[in-house]
């Protein structure tokens, strides 16, 4: 197991065992026996019969299967008996990886998870429908200063009202009062400084003249005056989406605006939107092609590039002139692994796929369909609509969307709604005006990085309690000096009050991290699993796997006594070469003949056609390849008609079956001499930990 991650190992661990405490309830019943005893461990008939049963769910109980799971679970549990004799669990490395996977398992539970649900099923009914829309945006950054936020908010409030037909005059006087005043805007200030602010103004200056109270045009809204730069080339049109394919404010706005309507302005960590939708639609969900894709990087060559597109509208105009799909596929796809399928690909939907592709395939409106070339940053690609997939069920797409929302800005609602519990339960009081003592003695040195708690050394108020337990002023203090950050200067009652919110929060979280072990079995099993699987990962890969890639010498000896295991198989090294007729076949031949190379003869006989020839080198195993299979001998063999091409095979030499050397057969020699280390080490646990098994209290797993 030389190239084994841990976090694979370490799933295969869980998956296969939960051992001692998850067990401690059944075990309080002074009716449950002693099954086995290894070394001076004892373990009782319910610690086994709950792991043999968690793991055999689908077998039978037959004296058989519990003998050989008995084995698996003693092998098991005398390791994890050797790494901690071995103190393997007390280093620093341990215990930091250990604390590491706790804090990632943790995040599933330090949420709602009633407020998770019904996330999940919101996001699965707008998953149902797709949505056009278009945007207006007004920059605005989440650590604005208020009165750049104001600034924003008033462009935003100019922004609307030029799109729902209402005066604008007066809030653009407010807007450039403003810029002015931010930019101390005098008449003796630099043009350029000046000119910054008519760029921002004379726009929407000229858009309320232009309508004089009617309605302006969306699209030209979003292309004078949006702060997205892709509104120059879109107008503010983003397209078809769904869920999860914006931030979550912004879907939550366009999926409760309805269609021909203006909605917001809403916030996100982008600034705020004001949104057109322009269609819905029921979700195109999932579709199924296959294609035909010829390679064209960037950079290649100029011809190469030429040849790409003449190759792909040579393959184009045989398809649609009833030429086999999946045969022209096979013949010619540079796509390899969907080639040999015919060209049929992963089902697939939006934003899955690169846009041109994406576009070209959901644009076909019946299966059958064909795609003239399209261009990808991998090349020309020819499609065909197989099916459209049926949308799935909620339960289908629940562990999907579940994920998702995990990684989602949604997923925010879900700890918000915990942090309101855990203050609920716990007796949570606070006490405001506390906050407010901060502000004098934040001063320059916080946007420096150099701020220290001992600024406030004179505040020793409680700023609020949480289960019994005081957190003050001094508490807040340290947290803010450790989560300074440089940056440009802030307002500092706003950075305070965001930074006492953000503290009391995580304060709840960190409170209910705490009760995790107690308030749910699952999770306290689930750790003591995973503790177990790196012992047993760390003590294996020191006591085999490491061992057997540095045991050079060992290493050697093993293969050297055992290479008749690791056999390199006979190998064709061929040409096969594929013609569109037998003239050209012939042609090919007399060409080598005359000892020219594969790419002279292509270069030759492709200038009218880049599928007059193709030609495949590699050195070849048997199986695969059927038609280097029959041809096994070297030479060149007959022509043969396959899927509409005449082909045939250049066998320069063949290449005997002989024994692999060392540095040929590394990985599978390693594997195995790693078992044979395993093997021998688990005979010295067995005579280092003997094992006495109780047969009348084995006969009792069911």
């Amino acid at each position: 197991m030389p190239l084994m991650k841990k976090g694979f190992f370490l799933t295969l661990v869980t998956a296969f065992l939960v051992v001692g405490t998850s067990f401690a309830q059944a075990s309080a019943d002074a009716n449950d026996p002693i099954l086995m005893s290894i070394g001076a461990k004892q373990v009782k008939l319910s610690e086994f019969t709950y792991v043999y049963k968690k793991n055999n769910k689908d077998t039978t109980n037959n004296p058989e299967a519990v003998e050989n799971y008995l084995e698996l679970f003693t092998t098991f549990k005398m390791k994890v008996m050797e790494a901690e004799e071995l103190k393997m669990d007390t280093s620093g490395a341990f215990r930091d990886e250990l604390a590491g996977y706790r804090r990632q398992v943790s995040l599933q539970y330090l949420t709602d998870r009633k407020v998770n649900d019904s996330l999940l099923m919101e996001a699965y009914n707008r998953m149902k429908e797709d949505i056009r829309a278009s945007h207006v945006l007004v920059l605005c950054d989440e650590n604005a200063l208020p009165k750049d936020t104001a600034i924003a908010y008033t462009r935003v409030q100019i922004i609307q009202n030029l799109l729902n037909g209402k005066p604008a005059t007066k809030l653009i006087a407010d807007y450039e009062a403003q810029l002015k005043s931010k930019y101390a805007i005098t008449s003796k200030s630099p043009a350029g400084d000046i000119a910054k602010v008519n760029m921002l103004v004379n726009p929407l200056k000229d858009l309320d003249k232009k309508y004089k109270g009617k309605p302006a045009p969306f699209d030209e809204v979003a292309f004078t005056a949006s702060e997205d730069k892709s509104a120059l080339t879109n107008r503010g049109d983003l397209g078809w989406f769904t869920a999860f394919s914006m931030v979550y404010p912004f879907e939550t706005l366009c999926y409760n605006t309805p269609v021909g309507k203006v909605g917001g302005p809403t916030r996100t960590k982008f600034g705020y939107h004001v949104v057109y939708v322009a269609d819905r639609r029921p979700a195109v969900g999932k579709i199924t092609v296959t294609h035909i894709m010829i390679n064209s990087r960037a950079g290649a060559p100029l011809q190469d590039s030429l040849n790409a597109k003449a190759k792909a509208d040579e393959i184009y105009a045989k398809a649609i002139a009833g030429e086999d799909f999946a045969t022209l596929a096979k013949q010619f796809s540079d796509d390899k692994q969907s080639a040999v399928k015919g060209g049929e690909i992963p089902k697939f939907g939006l934003y899955e796929m690169p846009a041109p592709f994406e576009k070209a395939a959901f644009d076909l409106k019946a299966d059958a369909e064909i795609t003239a070339p399209i261009k990808t940053n991998w090349g020309w690609h020819i499609i065909k609509r197989v099916r459209k997939e049926p949308f799935p069920t909620f339960d289908q797409a629940k562990a999907d969307i579940k994920q998702r929302v995990s990684r989602d800005q949604r997923s925010i609602q879900g700890r918000a709604s915990l942090v309101a519990r855990v203050k609920a339960d716990n007796g949570f009081t606070e006490y405001p005006n506390t906050v407010k003592d901060f502000y004098p003695v934040i001063d320059s040195t916080y946007f420096k990085g150099m701020w220290k708690a001992d600024k406030a050394k004179n505040l020793n108020k409680t700023m609020f309690t949480l289960a019994g337990k005081n957190y003050t002023q001094q508490d807040f203090a340290l947290w803010l000096e450790i989560h300074q950050v440089r940056g440009p200067k802030r307002d500092i009652p706003t950075l305070v009050d965001a930074g006492y919110k953000l503290w009391v929060e995580e304060s709840c979280v960190a409170y209910e991290d705490t009760q995790l072990e107690r308030k749910y079995p699952d999770f306290k099993n689930l750790m003591q699993e995973y503790r177990d699987g790196m012992l047993l990962f760390d003590l294996m890969d020191k006591k085999v796997w490491s061992k057997a890639v540095k045991d050079t010498a060992g290493l050697r000896t093993f293969h050297e006594q055992n290479k008749g295991k690791y056999m390199q198989v006979e190998r064709a090294d061929a040409t096969v070469f594929s013609c569109k007729d037998e003239a050209t076949a012939k042609k090919v031949r007399k060409m080598l003949k005359q000892k020219k190379t594969t790419k002279e003869i292509q270069d030759e006989l492709n200038k009218d056609s880049q599928l007059n020839v193709t030609a495949e080198h590699k050195l070849y195993i048997k199986g695969e390849s059927d038609i280097v299979d029959r041809n096994w001998k070297t030479g060149t063999s007959k022509n043969e008609n396959i899927d509409g091409r005449v082909k045939f095979v250049v066998v320069d030499h063949l290449e005997p079956a002989r024994p692999k050397t060392l540095q040929e057969a590394r990985g599978a020699v390693t594997t195995d001499y790693q078992n044979q280390l395993d093997k021998e080490w688990i005979a010295s646990l067995k005579a280092k930990y003997p094992v006495t098994v109780n047969r009348d209290v084995l006969k009792m797993v069911k």
